[in-house]
């Protein structure tokens, strides 16, 4: 990404650093509350609710049950994969793997 602040210099680059300071600041707030809702005590029922009955759906359209384990399986994705390809942590800790 190019920011040209070449065009009224000064104006640009205060532009830029307030932008910057704002999204420092705001961010990190974000990220804890993104975090609390997914890893709340309803989001947890919540995903086993969709779990469950994604795989009960699929044993009654007559899947057999180790295809619909394998299925269910990928059905829940785990932010923490999504997020750890973007250098993003979410959760406690970090990974080592």
């Amino acid at each position: 990404m190019n920011i040209d602040i070449t065009e009224d210099g000064d104006g640009k680059l205060e532009d830029l650093r307030e932008v910057l300071t704002t999204v420092s600041e705001l961010v990190p707030g974000l990220l804890r509350d993104l975090r609390g809702v997914l890893y709340s005590k309803d989001a947890a029922e919540s995903m086993a609710d969709a779990v469950g009955t994604f795989y009960r759906k699929l044993v009654e359209a007559g899947i057999p049950r180790e295809d619909a384990m394998e299925m269910t399986r990928g059905y829940m994705v785990n932010l923490r994969d999504i997020f750890r390809g973007k250098g993003v942590t979410v959760g406690h800790g970090h990974d080592k793997g």
